[in-house]
């Protein structure tokens, strides 16, 4: 297997199972209801964003769940990798300024280094974008 193949399936791999990762991160936030919204979507009152937290919440989610899966898929990978960019940012803020230690806000910052860098580097060759949307991919 050519080099270049071998770097490209190893992308699909790290993209799926991250990307289905999230998704059943996010899957119980989007099923959770308005309340499980509220309490996602209030963590943007550390931005001093105090308004609508339920639809913060529900983006969130949304960024999660759908999310996870165009990510894992590479379909409009981009737009999927700065939502989950966005979402991370907000989760490691929420852990830092509750004091959390590296046990608790790692995650989130292993997360939103691996979707940052995804923004760059595209879905890769093997993603419905290349297939289907080559001049985003």
């Amino acid at each position: 297997m050519k080099k270049e193949n071998l770097l490209q399936f190893g992308w699909l791999i790290l993209r799926v199972g991250i990307g289905i990762s999230i998704f059943l991160h996010g899957f119980p936030k989007i099923t959770g209801g308005t309340e499980m919204w509220t309490a996602i979507g209030s963590s943007m009152g550390i931005f001093g964003i105090n308004f609508a937290p339920t639809f913060w919440g529900f983006l969130a989610a949304v960024a999660e769940s759908v999310g996870g899966l165009l990510f894992a898929l590479g379909l409009f990978f981009r737009p999927a990798a700065i939502m989950l960019t966005g979402t991370m940012i907000v989760a490691l803020a929420t852990h830092l300024a509750a004091g959390d230690d590296f046990m608790r806000f790692g995650h989130a910052l292993d997360l939103l280094i691996v979707f940052a860098a995804s923004i760059l580097i595209g879905a890769g060759k093997y993603s419905f974008d290349a297939k289907f949307l080559p001049k985003i991919a």
